[in-house]
């Protein structure tokens, strides 16, 4: 029986009480919710030349999930901006680093993860 579960869907908040815009993800990053993740950063990058992405209660990521994040990085590239991801899990740390994505992205101190 498939699970219907709120855990598996992406949950965003953005927090721009600061002159740094604070983006709250919980649940997964993964097929059928990347494309709202993606857009909502886009959008952002339009307005702020710096953006912090809080990972602290993203739980997984899939292949659709790192391309994804590639895409931020290429689009981040582009227009000039900074998308830094913070509190990042230990899984989707050692994801990044079996993909050798992590070598990609410039890492920021113990917890993040900078990117552009």
């Amino acid at each position: 029986m498939p699970e219907h579960s709120t855990e598996k869907r992406l949950h965003i908040t953005v927090d721009v009480t600061d002159t740094t815009p604070v983006v709250h993800c919980r649940g997964r990053l993964v097929a059928g919710e990347t494309d709202v993740f993606y857009k909502d950063l886009r959008d952002l990058m339009a307005l702020y030349k710096e953006i912090r992405v809080n990972f602290a209660e993203v739980t997984h990521t899939d292949s659709m999930g790192l391309g994804t994040l590639a895409r931020v990085y290429v689009h981040a590239k582009s227009v000039g901006a900074v998308v830094e991801f913070t509190n990042v899990g230990k899984p989707i740390r050692q994801l990044l680093g079996i993909t050798h994505m992590l070598a990609v992205f410039q890492t920021v101190g113990e917890n993040g993860i900078r990117m552009g």
